[in-house]
């Protein structure tokens, strides 16, 4: 027998609650937030820190630390990808 249509509304509630409570709350209150998958502060902050990070190595001419730099934008790179459609994407679902 199929689920009726309240039981699977629940549970895509009860789904949508566990991946994004913030969200949740937010559009239960009527004041919607941009889901996770849209946040992305942190990665700008992170990629700003690395090509900092890149940029004082160069004028320092410090390796070490011009490496960090790289790694550190790099990964934010990937963080800020606006394109969660593309093959190797983390994204949720």
């Amino acid at each position: 027998m199929p689920p009726s249509e309240d039981e699977r509304l629940v549970d895509l509630a009860a789904r949508l609650e566990h991946a994004d409570p913030r969200f949740a709350r937010a559009l239960r209150s009527g004041r919607p937030v941009r889901p996770r998958e849209y946040r992305r502060t942190g990665a700008w902050w992170g990629l700003a820190l690395g090509v900092a990070a890149l940029g004082s190595g160069i004028a320092w001419s410090q390796g070490l630390l011009i490496a960090c730099g790289l790694v550190l934008a790099g990964l934010a790179a990937q963080l800020v990808d606006p394109d969660p459609a593309r093959p190797g994407h983390r994204g949720r679902g």
